[in-house]
């Protein structure tokens, strides 16, 4: 009987840890599953381009895993049972459960409101490709010099900001942000943006949390109403609540757990990845929701589920940072450098450069998705015989 692998969630992390299993493993000892909502592959680093009417390249994932061995099920993971290791999903169909022996539950996570009131009935999101093609319909419906507000000061935030400027420069765009303009970056980083916000007419709101969206404005904490024909969120992310309604260890936010290899710290069968999962990186910090850290993630995981079952040794992928890419429209960008647990350091490269550069490792990242046997002849493994992650009596033995 072969061994059951689901992969639920097809974004980069799902995505690339099914691809990485089927090049590792021999087919005849496993049967991997891929289940996903949409039928094609999303580019969610794009999104901000997607809302000012640039169309993305679409990448069918009927045609990403032809001949690879994956089996992809298009349908919405409706709940996890993790005691009785099975998975619930439904489809034009009807429901089913798919039951597997290894889960790697890569969901992800979609934008978070946090509770202002307004915002869930007012403002816009670019967390997926429903809410980026609804604020591009928006968009392209406004008049010349109307207001467009957008809400949060961290990578997302600015990106949107500066494309949505570059790209209708008859809007008017503003920035609030809680804190200062790119804060977080070092003084050139912090200077280059204020650069580009002045070249591309954005005003930038420093230390103003939005606390209420209405429909034509947002009020910050100290009263101050700021007028919005349309107001796009993107204070952070929140993770797919599946997990949460679980028997896994999950935090406070509904990460999952994980060891260093991304197992459930309480589940062994299950592996989390992306910003479903709460690891740890250098200096014992939480990694980041993001790309970035997301794709080591995905090959960690994959990589360990390969070893366990074939008896090999678990490598090591090393989990830290070395830059943030930023886009600041398509002609300009930032590449911060860091230190390996995300802090920023002196050396940054901008302007037109680091526009390149950001768009070199969106097409890469894009590319290894979509290429999930990396274009190269794989040498699958055989899973290992009474091993304890295969065969359930070895396991009660070990």
């Amino acid at each position: 009987m072969k061994h059951r692998i689901v992969v639920i969630g097809a974004g980069y992390t799902g995505a690339i840890a099914a691809g990485r299993l089927a090049k590792r493993l021999s087919r005849e000892d496993v049967a991997i599953t891929l289940v996903n909502a949409e039928p094609d592959f999303v580019e969610r680093v794009r999104m901000h381009q997607l809302t000012v009417g640039q169309d993305l390249r679409p990448r069918p994932f009927s045609e990403m895993f032809a001949n690879t061995g994956v089996e992809l099920r298009l349908a919405k993971v409706t709940g996890v049972d993790a005691d009785a290791k099975t998975v619930a999903v439904s489809d034009e169909q009807g429901a089913e459960e798919l039951q597997y022996d290894t889960l790697v539950y890569a969901l992800g996570s979609g934008w978070n409101a946090q509770s202002v009131p307004g915002t869930a009935e007012h403002a816009h999101e670019i967390a997926g490709r429903p809410g980026a093609l609804r604020l591009r319909e928006r968009l392209a419906g406004l008049d010349a010099g109307q207001p467009v507000v957008v809400v949060g000061g961290g990578l997302t935030g600015l990106e949107a900001a500066t494309e949505i400027a570059e790209a209708r420069p008859d809007l008017d765009v503003t920035l609030a942000a809680r804190g200062g303009l790119g804060d977080w970056l070092s003084p050139k980083g912090r200077a280059h943006v204020r650069k580009v916000f002045a070249r591309l007419g954005i005003t930038a709101h420093e230390q103003a949390a939005v606390t209420g969206v209405a429909p034509d404005a947002v009020t910050t904490a100290d009263g101050t109403s700021i007028p919005a024909a349309v107001t796009v969120w993107t204070t952070g992310f929140a993770v797919h609540p599946i997990a949460r309604a679980t028997t896994l260890d999950v935090t406070d936010t509904g990460q999952i757990v994980v060891d260093r290899t991304m197992r459930s710290v309480s589940h062994p069968d299950v592996y989390a990845v992306g910003d479903a999962a709460m690891a740890m990186g250098p200096g014992d910090k939480p990694l980041r929701m993001s790309c970035a850290t997301g794709t080591p993630m995905a090959w960690q995981a994959a990589d360990a589920i390969a070893a366990r079952l074939t008896g090999g040794k678990i490598p090591k992928t090393p989990m830290r940072y070395f830059n943030q890419c930023i886009s600041l429209g398509r002609k300009d960008g930032l590449i911060q450098y860091v230190t390996a647990d995300d802090r920023a350091v002196r050396s940054a490269l901008t302007g037109r450069l680091a526009a390149v550069y950001k768009e070199l490792i969106c097409k890469g990242a894009a590319w290894g998705v979509a290429n999930p046997l990396l274009g190269m002849p794989t040498r699958p493994r055989r899973v290992a015989q009474n091993h304890p992650e295969t065969d359930p009596t070895a396991k009660l033995a070990a």
